[in-house]
């Protein structure tokens, strides 16, 4: 039985691609964590934007204060979310520093 080189990198090219269930990549193919940050940042302006933007549509009388009270709030809880993301980057960046080499 005669094995050629081409038919190996093959197979092993298939097996590399094949994946477990379950072990996918949870954002998908080619997210990568850059991404993901990219992503959540864009998501946290622009709910505070849309805060913004209902808090001056009250002003002028365009909407409730059970909106103003809504938007504000998801944009406090997305800005205590995004702090407590940096405070844990910057946690574990520190403990980076501390290892030593």
């Amino acid at each position: 039985m005669s094995v050629h080189i081409a038919d190996a990198v093959s197979a092993y090219n298939n097996a590399a691609k094949a994946t477990a269930p379950g072990m996918e990549a949870p954002g998908g193919v080619g997210s990568t964590f850059a991404e993901l940050l990219r992503e959540t940042a864009a998501s946290a302006i622009e709910t505070g934007l849309q805060a913004d933007k209902i808090s001056a549509a009250a002003i002028e009388g365009k909407a409730g204060v059970a909106e103003v009270v809504t938007a504000v709030a998801n944009a406090e809880l997305t800005l205590q979310t995004v702090v407590a993301l940096r405070d844990r980057v910057v946690q574990a960046y520190q403990e980076i520093l501390r290892m030593p080499i």
